[in-house]
């Protein structure tokens, strides 16, 4: 295995990472947003606030890797794809920023119609941060993202594979959440509530493989050397992830919400995996592969120097903060 390829693939890792663990916070937003008003949705939000509180901004530690190594290892196509690409890249980092806030200012609203102004902030931020990136996605994979950085500021993400991505992928969010959210609320004794996430889970659920499968053909159409990718390659993992998501379904039905999560993350882990073998040796698809996008060979090595260390600095405390909120005693807090 070359260098650059070693890092191309720790950097993989990170994003695999952020798409399963951000992406199941990001998709909270979608039960907050459909709760219903105040009395009603007031024990989903406090389980929503309960789950992803202590994690939330732990997170995005994943995409501050992937974005450092990306800038670092590979600078010209870091410097294409923000080019090209920095309206949407700047309406993820609005979505974030604002979901972060609304988040935070909600606990401590003086009053209800404060408390609704910010919910309804952090729940639709929460929908627009994933969209964003995920077009961002689209515009790479559908190769709208020129080497030297002069794509269209609209249209690289404006068309059918990128708005397909976008909201793929906030489906994708909104099906792990419910997973996770109905395990939490099982967990928790809140057998009401975990009835209704996962009935609500199995809807998102059922939807978003129909989204997934009925996007293909558009796809195929409009992105020819993905689609080679996806039906050649990735096949195996597109396979994996349906059956990873089918699986998810069938223990939601059974009320064994726990191992659902498991295969949930296959699910979608599998899909993220796939565009990257599909993808794969085009860092900016039909423009540059990772060996030409490749940095200084010193920098390659040193990278892999501290993304060996970060994974024993940072994995581990990452590690036991997920296992401390799973516990039965944070469940009664």
């Amino acid at each position: 295995m070359t260098v650059e390829l070693a890092v191309a693939m720790a950097m993989f890792v990170g994003l695999v990472a952020y798409a399963v663990f951000g992406g199941a916070d990001f998709g909270s937003g979608f039960y907050d947003l459909t709760a219903g008003g105040a009395g009603r949705g007031a024990e989903l939000r406090t389980e929503i606030d309960h789950s992803i509180g202590p994690v939330w901004e732990a997170n995005h530690v994943w995409l501050i890797y992937v974005l450092v190594t990306w800038w670092t290892a590979f600078p010209t196509a870091f410097a294409a794809a923000m080019s090209t690409l920095i309206l949407p890249l700047l309406f993820a980092l609005l979505g974030i920023v604002l979901r972060g806030a609304g988040f935070a200012f909600r606990k401590y609203s003086p009053t209800l119609s404060q408390a609704r102004v910010y919910g309804a902030l952090f729940a639709g931020s929460s929908l627009i941060a994933p969209f964003f990136l995920g077009t961002v996605a689209g515009a790479i994979a559908s190769g709208r993202v020129p080497a030297d950085g002069g794509g269209d500021r609209w249209s690289s993400w404006l068309n059918p594979t990128s708005l397909l991505a976008g909201v793929i992928t906030v489906a994708c969010c909104a099906f792990l959440a419910g997973t996770f959210l109905t395990a939490d609320a099982t967990r928790a004794g809140h057998d009401a509530l975990a009835s209704r996430l996962r009935r609500r889970t199995l809807l998102v659920g059922a939807a978003t493989g129909v989204l997934v499968l009925g996007a293909l053909p558009p796809i195929m159409r409009d992105a020819p050397t993905l689609a080679e990718g996806l039906t050649g390659r990735a096949a195996p993992l597109i396979v994996i992830s349906i059956a990873g998501g089918s699986v998810a379904l069938v223990l939601l039905l059974r009320h064994r919400s726990n191992a659902a999560r498991v295969s949930a993350v296959v699910a979608v882990a599998s899909v993220i995996v796939g565009w990257g073998a599909a993808q794969y040796p085009w860092l900016l698809v039909d423009e540059v592969t990772i060996t030409e996008a490749a940095g200084a060979p010193a920098t390659l090595r040193a990278l892999l120097l501290v993304a060996a260390l970060a994974g024993v600095i940072v994995i581990p405390p990452l590690v036991y903060l997920f296992r401390l909120t799973q516990t039965e005693a944070w469940s009664r807090d």
